[in-house]
């Protein structure tokens, strides 16, 4: 059986790969549905020349992030926590309260756990750019709309 693996210059950079920029539109998605998708954008997945171990995966833009849904009765329910390592630095804080302050790192936060928690996988989520409103500065790069179900 023969596969395909993509081949790398002395840097690790892929040869002969092109890296597309992606915007989504997270108005009404649920979140953990995008963070799926979005995740296997910046994995590589998606492509023929997905390689494990190399980079092979997109730039994703989300814009409208404060427009997401949770299902069920998750945004009551549900917790984000930290700790800074302090006696008494554990937070815990619901989800309606860093959906109305902070909206882009309940997408964050979802996203982080469906990439490899490895160099790579930290390398990959340098690729998302998740934007509040419907405006992003990356016109530049020309993106284009990617359509989720």
């Amino acid at each position: 059986m023969s596969t395909y693996m993509a081949k790398t210059d002395a840097g690790g950079l892929p040869i002969n790969f092109e890296q597309q920029w992606w915007v989504i539109d997270a108005t009404d998605q649920v979140v953990g549905r995008l963070a799926a998708t979005v995740a296997t954008i910046l994995r590589g997945k998606h492509k023929t020349q997905f390689t494990p171990h190399i980079d092979t995966g997109d730039f994703v833009i989300i814009i409208n992030a404060e427009k997401v849904r949770f299902t069920g009765r998750k945004m009551e329910q549900k917790t984000y926590q930290s700790y800074s390592h302090y006696p008494g630095g554990q937070k815990i804080i619901p989800a309606s309260e860093v959906m109305e302050k902070h909206p882009e790192r309940i997408l964050t936060s979802a996203i982080k756990r469906m990439v490899p928690r490895t160099p790579l996988g930290r390398k990959q989520m340098d690729k998302l750019k998740i934007y509040k409103g419907p405006q992003h500065p990356h016109q530049a790069q020309q993106p284009k709309e990617f359509k989720t179900t």
